[in-house]
């Protein structure tokens, strides 16, 4: 019966802490962070690539994402009122022109804008 009650706690764990749906604060801070770098200093940015720096910040904010924020987010809040929590990105000013996301215009997304 105790082995029983501990795979109980420990599924109902698992499911609480390995949420993937959330606003990803900490993955996408990073990208911030990483996108801001490629349009002021490209070089610095590919090398930090290649090392690899910012994959592996990236892969833990992706963790305490997962472990951490979705979770508090997804079961707190977000679950409860049906209204997600977003993530307001960082403005980064254009030095060499933009790409528009997918999600904005589908067809003009592989276009640089100037």
């Amino acid at each position: 019966m105790k082995t029983l009650k501990a795979l109980l706690f420990l599924g109902l764990a698992a499911t609480m802490v390995s949420c993937s749906a959330g606003p990803k604060q900490l993955q996408r801070s990073v990208d911030d962070w990483d996108r801001e770098m490629y349009v002021e200093k490209p070089l610095m940015n590919g090398v930090l690539h290649v090392i690899p720096v910012i994959p592996l910040i990236d892969f833990v904010a992706t963790l305490g994402d997962v472990l951490i924020v979705n979770p508090y987010f997804f079961w707190s809040e977000d679950v409860w009122d049906d209204n997600g929590t977003n993530f307001d990105h960082a403005e980064v000013s254009d030095t060499d022109g933009h790409l528009d996301s997918l999600n904005m215009s589908p067809n003009d997304g592989f276009m640089k804008k100037n």
